[in-house]
């Protein structure tokens, strides 16, 4: 996620969201109430409202529906969307990636159906600058990880 737009009202956001590994379909990404997936899914509660933002008073779809995308049958699948959100409301929230249509207060049931992907929305550090290590025992950096566990087949 990166917002385009600081000082332009609204803000607006562009999502890069591609995935791997789920079965073949139509995917709605949301962004959720909370941040807690200590329950996958089903603990992140509703779809994100948002306040209603006065250059948009008509518009019933709640911040937190991002789009939709297609996923092929090799299991991969991505897409960029743009909404009128900054990056700063969405932070610490959970993104639900799931085939479920969102409507106003959709939630997803929960269960591990192999086809719902869940996370918390984060700030990151630019590019490369994550020096933070992994685990104080081992000391390697996040980007020093990573370069491990795809090296061990993790995407």
């Amino acid at each position: 996620m990166v917002q385009v737009s600081d000082q332009q009202q609204p803000p607006r956001t562009l999502v890069d969201l591609s995935v791997r590994g789920v079965e073949a379909g139509t995917y709605y990404a949301t962004v959720r109430v909370t941040g807690d997936i200590s329950r996958g899914a089903a603990s992140t509660g509703s779809v994100w409202e948002g306040l209603r933002a006065a250059w948009r008073p008509n518009d019933a779809r709640p911040k937190g529906e991002l789009g939709r995308l297609e996923v092929g049958r090799d299991g991969k699948g991505s897409v960029l969307l743009a909404r009128e959100v900054g990056v700063s409301e969405m932070i610490g929230r959970a993104m639900v990636v799931s085939k479920e249509k969102p409507g106003a207060g959709t939630r997803t049931s929960g269960e591990d159906d192999g086809a719902t992907v869940v996370g918390v929305i984060a700030r990151s550090a630019g590019v490369w600058d994550n020096d933070k290590t992994v685990c104080s025992c081992s000391g390697k950096s996040v980007w020093e990880e990573r370069k491990e566990q795809v090296g061990k087949g993790m995407m």
